[in-house]
């Protein structure tokens, strides 16, 4: 166990929502510095994984390998082998080196299991890298859509990355429409200074939000705001917003293998009118991109229908009012 396994970003937003107290107790229970044996055992028969980097300039990106089941072996509680490495185009291809860190997702969307393990690089070779365990926990099962990966055959030769000056058509059509979107975020090193909490809770995390298709709304070329629901009260995505505001965001597109991958700075809209107007908001977060990058059919994965959650019953959907009301902010 942790003894204190919640940076300052993380305690400050539990005291704002009123459970700091029981976080302190739960947190050093739940969040571990080995891997329980199921989520060993949960890696290895999944055949994708979530990855959050950072860049040179603390800029977090998201990104995502794929590769059959097994790719992922756990030698021992302590560490993660990831049989995969990224292509050229990649994000993460540029900061895969010893000592980096690393948020990792390990999610089984058909089955809506989730877990997470942060960690930093400790060595690469031919096929992959070894990720040393920093905190494991596991996830709520909540707004995860059924959807069930399969394999698809890899095409010869490597699709042009598309850099994208700002969102076009076709970016718009996949945020609009998406019901799933991956985030990356960090606390470095470099923000953590005088912080009392254990080191482990220093670098990157990369974590799951869903809702019903068209939760992420897109207000101009540029920005993008989306509801954020009652969760597990740890505050790790926003925590890290609060101290270090930028954020990389992954759209998947389930039909294609699309991948679109977003660089973000970040505000959280606490409360008011705008807030108030969603169902089952608790608060927004808003994005606003400063990079974006597409890559054809990155991702060897396929998907059929998904099967929303059924905690989104509960939720609402951005209309014209809602707009009004940001456009009047």
């Amino acid at each position: 166990m942790i003894a204190a396994p919640f940076h300052a970003g993380e305690r400050a937003l539990q005291t704002l929502a009123g459970s700091r107290e029981q976080m302190e107790e739960f947190g050093s229970r739940i969040i571990r510095d080995r891997m329980p044996e199921q989520h060993r055992a949960f890696f290895a028969q999944l055949p994708f994984l979530m990855v959050g980097s950072l860049d040179a300039e603390l800029q977090p990106w998201a990104s995502a390998l794929a590769a059959p089941a097994g790719f992922m072996q756990s030698p021992d509680a302590a560490h993660l082998h990831v049989g995969a490495l990224p292509a050229a185009g990649d994000p993460l291809a540029g900061q895969l080196k010893q000592g980096a860190l690393l948020g990792l997702l390990g999610i089984e969307p058909h089955t809506r299991r989730r877990n997470r393990m942060n960690g930093t690089v400790e060595s690469l070779d031919a096929g992959g890298f070894m990720v040393a365990v920093q905190q494991s926990f596991g996830n709520c099962p909540r707004y995860i859509q059924a959807r069930e990966p399969v394999l698809a055959p890899v095409r010869g030769g490597e699709p042009p990355v598309q850099w994208l000056d700002k969102l076009d058509l076709a970016a718009h059509r996949l945020i609009g429409s998406a019901d799933t979107l991956f985030i990356a975020t960090a606390y470095p090193n470099e923000v953590a200074q005088g912080d009392e909490a254990d080191a482990s809770s220093h670098g990157v995390d990369v974590s799951h939000r869903g809702g019903r298709p068209g939760f992420v709304r897109i207000d101009g070329d540029d920005t993008l705001t989306v509801p954020d629901f009652n969760g597990n009260r740890f505050f790790n995505t926003l925590g890290n917003l609060a101290v270090h505001p930028r954020a990389g965001l992954l759209f998947i597109d389930f039909d294609s293998g699309d991948l679109l991958h977003l660089a973000v700075t970040a505000e959280i809209v606490w409360n008011g009118p705008e807030v108030e107007a969603f169902e089952g908001a608790e608060r927004l977060m808003r994005f606003h991109v400063t990079h974006a990058l597409r890559r054809p059919a990155a991702l060897p994965l396929r998907w059929g229908d998904a099967a929303l959650s059924p905690h989104l019953a509960g939720t609402g959907q951005w209309n014209t009012g809602m707009r009004a009301l940001a456009d009047g902010r």
